[in-house]
């Protein structure tokens, strides 16, 4: 996968790479034609320096870019596992998910409550904000916060973690190995 600023990246590699190359053979030539009419210390010097600058400017940014790239491919690959990972465990843990979410629904229902706050309590249980819910649903702020008092007076729940205590509450935690 090339992303535009990969394709930017790579680009702008190849054309300071070719200017500093440019700039190193352009030195090394000049030096090389001015050699048999004995030029000056100065002069030799001073083209030797700006040669060695541009070689050193080429092998620091290929370097640097090599660097960057191995860290990329690194956290490209790590994100790939952690996805992988995220995928495995979903995979494993479908079947109870959904039994899960099928009870929750169950339990919302049981309270009456209407569709529109059925939808608000599963996201208030998913750890959403009110502003995010307004933002994902595309109503206002202030419908979405009638919406979760609702939910609290029909549930006889004081708030979002007495909420989410009524669902999760019971949940054991893992026993620790022997």
């Amino acid at each position: 996968m090339v992303t535009t600023t990969a394709a930017g990246d790579a680009r702008l590699r190849g054309i300071l790479t070719v200017l500093l190359c440019g700039i190193a053979i352009g030195g090394a030539i000049d030096l090389w034609m001015d050699w048999p009419n004995n030029p000056g210390f100065f002069h030799v010097a001073f083209e030797t320096a700006v040669f060695s600058l541009a070689l050193g400017g080429v092998a620091y940014l290929w370097t640097g870019w090599m660097r960057t790239r191995r860290s990329l491919t690194r956290t490209v690959e790590a994100s790939d596992r952690l996805r992988e990972e995220r995928d495995a465990w979903r995979h494993r843990a479908e079947k109870l998910l959904r039994g899960l979410g099928e009870e929750i629904d169950a339990q919302l229902r049981r309270w009456n409550l209407t569709p529109a706050e059925r939808k608000i309590a599963l996201l208030l249980l998913k750890g959403y904000g009110h502003k995010e819910i307004a933002a994902l649903l595309g109503r206002s702020e202030r419908t979405i916060r009638q919406h979760a008092v609702a939910v609290y007076r029909k549930s006889n729940l004081s708030g979002r973690a007495e909420l989410a205590a009524f669902f999760l509450e019971d949940l054991p935690l893992p026993s620790e190995p022997e």
